[in-house]
C-alpha cells in the first residue's frame, strides 16, 4: 500500500485534517457555507504554540477536504480576546449592516475581557466581504449580563419563529441558555435548560441542531450538544448530546444524554450554517484533542488539528433516538491505492497470533469479523520496533477499543495511555465491522453506522508504518478487509 510522503521534521502534520499553517488551534468557529465554499473560522494563537492571545483564523474549502488560509479574521484587541462564536449570513436584512445590497457576515462572539477584572459579554462582528475583512459593531456588546463566564454563543435562524435565536452557555451553572433577538443586534432572554447529564466539569461550546432522521423523509429530531472540560469517560474533556425538542423558547430533552465520541479527543464540534437546501446535510467537525493534554502534545511548527468533516443523522431505534456521525462522502475522492483481503482464520488452536496485512499512514479502512473463541481481536496500526496502537474487539466487554499506551510519543498524563471502550453488539448477522480513518497523527473508528465512534490522537515513529491483524486467547475469522491509501 502507498505511504504519504512526511517529512522527519513535521512527521505528525496531517494529511487530511484541518492545522494552522502555524501554533495553536482549537475550537472551530463560524462555519458558514457561502458562495460554494465551506468557511472554516477557529480558535487560533497568531503568536504561539499554547493556549493564549485568542483570535479567530479562517480557512476555505470547496469540497471539505482543501483548504486555503486567509489571513487572520478577528484578532484580539487591546482590551479584549475573541473568544467562540458564530457566524451568520444576514440575507434578510435583518441587522441593518449591509452594503450595497450585499448580505453580510455576522459573526457573534464572546469578548474576554481579563483586565481590570475577567469580563465575558457577546460582541458583534460583520464582513461585506466574504468574511475577510471585518467591521466590528459600534453598540457593542450586543449581549452582556455581567458575567466573569458567559460565553460561546451559536446563532441561527428558527423558520417557525420568525427570528433568530442564540445558545450560549453559563459554564459554572452547567446551563445553556436561549435567546431571540429580531436583527441580531438586540437579545431577549428565552429560557436555560440543565444542568443535565454530564455535570463533573463546565459547559461549553452549544450547538443547538436540527437533524435528519434516517429513512424517515421529512423528519427532523433537535439535538443540543454542549461540552464538559471535565467528566468525559475516558478522562478530561468531551462532547455530550441531548436529544428532544425545540419549540422555538424552550429546548425540552426526549433522551438522557449520550457521549458523542467515546474517544479521548473530540471537542467544540459546531454544525455548518447556511448549508443548501439541495445539500441538505447537517455537517460538523470538531477539535481534535484534549483538555488535559493538549498544550502537551510533541508537535512543533502547529498545535490542534480538526476532526474529518462529519455527516449527522439520527436514527429511530424503537423511540430511542441516537446520533450518528459518518466522514462526509467527499472523503471518497481522496481514496487511491484500493487493497484486501480475506477471509481468513486466525488463532486456531487458542494460540495468539499477529499476520503482517500491508503498510501505511494515511488509510481509510474497512473491515469485518466473525468472533470466535478469541477474548480480543483487531488491528495493530503505525506498528514499528515496539510500538503499534490496537484497535480492536473485547469479547467479554462486548465493547470496540483503542489501545495507544505503545503508541509512541505522547502527553506524560494518565489519561493519554489508558484504552478506551465503547459498547458495540455484534451485527445481527453475527460480524463486527468497523472502519478506521488512519492519518498522521490520529485513528477515528466508525462504527454501527456511525452511533458508535472514537477519535484520538497519536504520535508514532514515521518509520512505524506496519498494519497488522491480531487476536487473544483464541480464534476469530477476519471476513474482510478493503483499505484504500488516502491522498489530499
Amino acid at each position: 500500500m502507498k505511504t504519504i510522503p512526511s517529512t522527519s521534521q513535521d512527521c505528525w502534520r496531517p494529511a487530511l485534517h484541518f492545522t494552522a499553517e502555524r501554533f495553536w488551534i482549537n475550537d472551530p468557529n463560524g462555519l458558514v457555507f457561502a458562495g460554494g465554499q465551506w468557511h472554516l473560522f477557529f480558535q487560533h494563537n497568531p503568536q504561539g504554540n499554547t493556549w493564549g492571545h485568542m483570535s479567530w483564523g479562517h480557512a476555505v474549502s470547496d469540497d471539505l477536504l482543501h483548504w486555503r488560509h486567509l489571513p487572520l479574521a478577528i484578532p484580539e484587541d487591546e482590551s479584549h480576546m475573541a473568544f467562540s462564536g458564530s457566524v451568520v449570513i444576514d440575507d434578510r436584512g435583518s441587522s441593518g449592516l449591509g452594503a450595497d445590497g450585499q448580505a453580510p457576515f455576522v459573526a457573534i462572539y464572546t469578548a474576554c475581557a481579563q483586565q481590570p477584572v475577567r469580563h465575558q459579554a457577546q460582541h458583534l462582528a460583520f464582513s461585506s466581504d466574504g468574511g475577510v475583512r471585518w467591521t466590528q459593531y459600534a453598540g457593542n456588546p450586543v449581549l452582556d449580563i455581567g458575567a466573569q463566564d458567559f460565553r460561546d454563543p451559536k446563532v441561527f435562524w428558527h423558520e417557525s419563529s420568525g427570528r433568530w435565536v442564540m445558545v450560549v452557555v453559563l459554564p459554572h451553572e452547567r446551563k445553556a441558555s436561549f435567546y431571540a433577538s429580531p436583527d441580531l443586534r438586540h437579545w431577549s432572554h428565552l429560557s436555560d435548560f440543565g444542568p443535565a447529564g454530564g455535570v463533573e466539569g463546565i459547559w461549553e461550546c452549544p450547538d443547538l441542531i436540527s437533524v435528519p432522521v434516517q429513512g424517515q423523509p421529512g423528519r427532523r429530531a433537535w439535538v443540543l450538544k454542549v461540552d464538559a472540560f471535565e467528566g468525559h469517560p475516558t478522562g478530561g474533556s468531551g462532547a455530550q448530546v441531548f436529544v428532544g425538542d425545540f419549540d422555538g423558547s424552550r429546548f425540552r430533552a426526549t433522551q438522557p444524554a449520550r457521549w458523542v465520541d467515546h474517544g479521548s479527543d473530540f471537542y467544540a464540534a459546531i454544525c455548518w450554517a447556511h448549508v443548501p437546501a439541495e445539500d441538505g446535510r447537517a455537517v460538523w467537525l470538531g477539535w481534535m484533542n484534549n483538555h488535559r493534554y493538549a498544550a502537551a502534545t510533541p508537535t512543533q511548527a502547529w498545535c490542534g488539528a480538526m476532526s474529518i468533516p462529519r455527516r449527522l443523522s439520527v436514527r429511530d431505534d424503537a423511540g430511542a433516538l441516537v446520533l450518528c456521525q459518518e466522514p462526509v462522502a467527499e472523503l471518497a475522492t481522496a481514496r487511491r491505492e484500493r487493497w484486501q483481503c480475506g477471509p481468513f482464520a486466525l488463532g486456531a488452536g487458542g494460540v495468539d497470533e499477529v499476520v503482517r496485512l500491508g503498510a501505511g499512514d494515511v488509510l481509510d479502512l474497512e473491515i469485518a469479523w466473525r468472533p470466535g473463541t478469541a477474548t480480543e481481536f483487531g488491528l495493530l496500526l503505525r506498528c514499528g520496533g515496539q510500538e503499534a496502537t490496537r484497535v480492536g474487539w473485547d469479547a467479554e466487554r462486548r465493547a470496540l477499543f483503542v489501545d495507544r499506551s505503545l503508541s509512541g510519543l505522547g502527553p506524560d498524563d494518565p489519561v493519554y495511555r489508558l484504552p478506551q471502550y465503547a459498547p458495540l453488539a455484534p451485527q445481527a448477522d453475527g460480524r463486527v465491522v468497523w472502519r478506521v480513518l488512519l492519518d498522521r497523527c490520529s485513528v477515528e473508528l466508525f462504527a454501527d453506522g456511525g452511533a458508535v465512534v472514537l477519535t484520538n490522537l497519536i504520535f508514532p515513529s514515521p518509520e512505524s508504518l506496519e498494519l497488522r491483524a491480531f487476536v487473544r486467547g483464541g480464534s476469530a475469522e477476519l471476513l474482510s478487509l478493503e483499505c484504500w491509501a488516502l491522498e489530499a
